[in-house]
């Protein structure tokens, strides 16, 4: 007998990607004899196997059309935000049963859209109330996924200079300074950057000595995430993958509240903000609050998360080159 279909629109970046994973798994848990197709980029079909709930990953791009062979699908779920626009992609779909945020302007009914809500919390919520699961208060995106891949270097300090928008970078300079100080104390740093932020990482390391971690597949990149000692990053979707593994962290924040896309609660990870939250995410320049966050601060909550978790960086063994 076919199975019904669930078909969750989330067609966002890796740090959506994995903020959505625990109501992806609250709905699974409120429909289980359905099969759960996540409509996302098909960059993260390779992690699809190691989410628990979701059955199977449709390939599409941010507010593309959903392929039609999942017209007349049982229950359309609209992870992807409070806007009309992907509500009507996948009422196209005509599914039997669409949630979704309110949108009264748009014709659309259903719970409030809350602007200052954790994202993990939001989608959570809608899940929860959609399908009346009662509590469904879910802290964060630890566990939502477990890659892990044979070989990965454990150990590593890894400093993240990108992040998708230039309001959310913090300055290259400071990072390069953040690397080679911490290099000094004993860190194995490496600096990582995917491909379109190549020449980015490649200025950090010159400047601080710190090889390159580059070019690698995405779970190959959350192994190593998985393993490593320390992540170091902005606002970002390394910083949801430190998350997920519990793995320490330093998170610089800028336009955006931690309150809304913050690591949880844990003496493993520190946001740090200055700011009001009413920068712009989507900026070509860095957000102010951002430039309030300095070098020696960084590194100071370095050291409060060793204290904290009393934890030393492992020197570098004999023969480990730089690249």
């Amino acid at each position: 007998m076919t199975r019904p279909v669930a078909l969750a629109l989330r067609a966002l970046g890796l740090g959506d990607f994995l903020t959505g994973l625990p109501a992806l798994q609250l709905l699974k848990r409120a429909l289980p004899r359905h099969e759960l197709v996540l409509a996302a980029p098909g960059v993260f079909a390779p992690l699809i196997p190691a989410v628990l709930g979701v059955d199977r990953l449709e390939p599409t791009g941010e507010l593309m059309p959903v392929d039609r062979r999942y017209r007349g699908v049982d229950v359309a779920v609209d992870l992807h935000g409070k806007g009309p626009a992907s509500r009507r992609l996948l009422a196209a779909l005509e599914p039997a049963r669409l949630v979704g945020f309110s949108d009264p302007a748009a014709g659309f009914s259903g719970p409030a859209w809350y602007p200052q809500e954790h994202e993990v919390t939001r989608w959570c919520r809608l899940v929860g109330t959609a399908f009346d699961l009662g509590d469904t208060t879910w802290p964060s995106v630890v566990g939502a996924v477990s890659v892990h891949v044979a070989g990965a270097e454990a150990g590593l300090t890894i400093v993240h200079p990108g992040a998708a928008a230039g309001s959310r970078r913090w300055p290259a300079e400071r990072f390069a300074d953040v690397a080679a100080q911490l290099h000094l104390m004993g860190h194995r740093v490496v600096i990582s950057g995917g491909e379109a932020e190549r020449s980015l990482a490649e200025w950090v390391s010159l400047a601080s000595g710190a090889p390159t971690l580059m070019g690698l597949s995405l779970p190959r990149l959350m192994s190593v995430v998985a393993s490593a000692h320390l992540v170091i990053c902005g606002d970002t979707g390394l910083a949801h993958i430190a998350s997920n593994y519990r793995t320490p962290s330093v998170v610089l924040f800028g336009p955006v509240s931690p309150a809304l896309w913050g690591p949880p609660l844990d003496p493993r990870h520190l946001a740090l903000f200055h700011g009001d939250g009413t920068g712009d995410p989507h900026g070509t320049e860095p957000d102010e609050a951002l430039l309030r966050i300095t070098v020696s601060e960084v590194l100071d909550g370095v050291h409060r998360i060793a204290r904290a978790l009393d934890t030393q960086p492992q020197p570098e063994t004999s023969g480990q080159g730089r690249r």
